[in-house]
């Protein structure tokens, strides 16, 4: 396998275990602490936010964070 084709699966792997390590811990822990009001969740809402979760684990965890800072949720 050259170089190219071999850094491009190791950095899309890379990218799919970190979205579904993020996309578990946030439907599971995040989900409620980012809405700016406390709801709760039910799990067929849970399942349906996972795959975007791990599509967009960066936009997920920057607001996550943004949310923690502000005290958002709580």
């Amino acid at each position: 396998m050259s170089l190219l084709p071999a850094l491009a699966l190791y950095t899309s792997a890379l990218y799919a275990v970190l979205g579904i390590c993020v996309g578990v811990a946030f439907v599971v822990l995040g989900v409620t602490r980012i809405l700016p009001q406390p709801v709760t969740v039910t799990i067929p809402a849970r399942v349906l936010l996972f795959p975007g979760a791990v599509a967009l684990w960066p936009v997920v965890v920057r607001r996550w964070l943004q949310a923690a800072r502000s005290g958002a949720g709580q």
